[in-house]
């Protein structure tokens, strides 16, 4: 139960504390928003992903891009410090086939946090998937 009369920044701590690599995410999530905004919403993935890759050199943001998955030979298209995979998309509709490879890379490299982002949207809606099975 949240204390309504708690003060905003106790509030902004008690958020921050529930969500996996706050400072990451949010720089990843702020980049891709930033993507999305350069080059619009009917771009090829390819573009999304090179402009993308762009910001994370510009950033020093660590990562690996089109990393290979020894098991199943799976590509992912970013992993990002060696925390966070993130997929990109280009289509009309997410589908729980996109949502369920994700959980399927996170189990495969045992990382807790995969943002799919799909740049089709209007709007740009990352979603964070998690791997219940990995601990921080």
């Amino acid at each position: 139960m949240v204390d309504l009369n708690m003060d905003s920044n106790k509030m902004a701590q008690i958020n921050t504390q529930k969500i996996i690599f706050p400072e990451l995410s949010y720089a990843i999530t702020g980049m891709c928003f930033a993507v999305h905004n350069e080059i619009g919403r009917f771009a090829r993935e390819k573009q999304y992903g090179n402009l993308l890759e762009q910001r994370l050199r510009l950033s020093n943001v660590p990562f690996k891009r089109e990393s290979r998955i020894p098991k199943n030979g799976n590509i992912i298209d970013f992993v990002i410090d060696n925390k966070i995979i993130l997929e990109l998309k280009s289509t009309d509709i997410i589908s729980k086939t996109d949502y369920y490879q994700v959980q399927r890379y996170l189990h495969a490299l045992n990382l807790k946090l995969g943002l799919l982002v799909n740049f089709r949207n209007r709007y740009l809606k990352p979603i964070r998937i998690l791997n219940p099975e990995v601990s921080l």
